[in-house]
């Protein structure tokens, strides 16, 4: 039986609509296929590029390994190792580019406090003190300076007693959204931008020259390794006796082979009028900072790292991907 004309088209339109649904449909399936094979090609070259950066990390241990090996009592510049690029090939012609640098010429925040016990820790009033001398000598205001230098010692100790212009978790507490102090060593500088009185032109302006060793002990500041831009670390060991640009000069006057102890760099800052507590300063380094940049086709992965070489063979205790902040 033929249907009546008046529904010929209906049945058109709906033998039309039902192929647009179709045609959707089949359409959303692609797309959804192809991103997730994408997605798990992003995953994949992901983490290839992360075995890549371990390659890459085993090199750079066993450099610093050799580094230290024939010179366990003085670490310098000669060589230009410091900063060096080398570069790791890789299958499909990508590359594995490391650099490494002394990573303890830094003020380590961990060393606002010192170890009572396991997991206790209690605030180092020197290191509080030279704290704020540091953020001083990079800008800071003194009562600013004073402020977070206090809050941050009062942010690691394990107690809840405040210090003068320092913050417990009363003070955090009132806050939307409301956080307690960490009462434990920082795992990242960036943790300071939590610290009362910390704005984002106060930690700009002390983030180059900080750290978090993973250790609550002052690190030691190598003057055979300090570049001129460092000077403010030098500065910050004399109490209020050395400017930055005269720290400067006595970095760039270092000797070639640079200096055979600590003493040596402090008695020609002596001649000019300074005194410096020598026991922050040595001439060997025991932390070096590892970059690495993985470069695999369109796939690219930056990695810095933290070297521990304390005891040789030394070996890669912290690392995070990405640009620090």
């Amino acid at each position: 039986m033929r249907p009546p004309e008046r529904e010929r088209g209906a049945a058109l339109l709906t033998v039309l609509m039902l192929v647009a649904v179709v045609a959707v449909l089949a359409g959303t399936m692609l797309e959804r296929l192809r991103l997730t094979t994408r997605l798990a090609g992003n995953a994949a070259a992901g983490e290839q590029a992360r075995a890549f950066a371990e390659a890459a990390e085993t090199l750079a241990t066993t450099r610093v390994t050799a580094l230290l090996g024939p010179s366990q009592d003085r670490v310098t510049l000669a060589g230009g190792w410091s900063g060096r690029p080398f570069a790791l090939p890789l299958p499909g012609g990508g590359v594995a580019v490391a650099r490494v640098s002394d990573g303890g010429n830094c003020f380590n925040l961990n060393g606002l406090v010192t170890a009572t016990g396991p997991g206790l820790y209690a605030t180092n009033p020197v290191q509080r003190v030279q704290f704020a001398r540091l953020l001083r000598l990079t800008g800071v205001g003194a009562q600013v300076a004073e402020r977070v230098s206090a809050g941050a010692a009062d942010w690691i100790d394990s107690d809840q007693d405040q210090q003068p212009s320092g913050a417990e978790d009363g003070t955090y507490l009132g806050r939307v959204p409301a956080y307690r102090t960490a009462g434990t060593l920082m795992a990242d500088p960036s943790e300071l931008r939590a610290i009362d009185g910390v704005t984002a032109e106060v930690y700009a302006a002390v983030r180059p020259w900080l750290c978090t060793l993973p250790r609550a002990e002052p690190a030691a500041i190598n003057v055979n390794t300090l570049t001129p831009e460092q000077a403010p670390l030098v500065a910050m060991l004399a109490p209020d006796t050395m400017s930055v640009a005269m720290a400067r000069g006595l970095i760039l006057r270092r000797p070639p082979l640079g200096f055979a102890s600590a003493s040596e760099f402090w008695k020609q800052a002596s001649l000019q009028g300074v005194t410096a507590d020598e026991r922050q300063s040595a001439v060997t380094t025991r932390w070096f900072a590892l970059r690495i940049d993985v470069t695999n086709g369109p796939t690219r992965l930056q990695e810095q790292a933290l070297i521990d070489a304390t005891r040789l063979p030394a070996r890669l205790v912290a690392r995070q991907w990405g640009d620090p902040t």
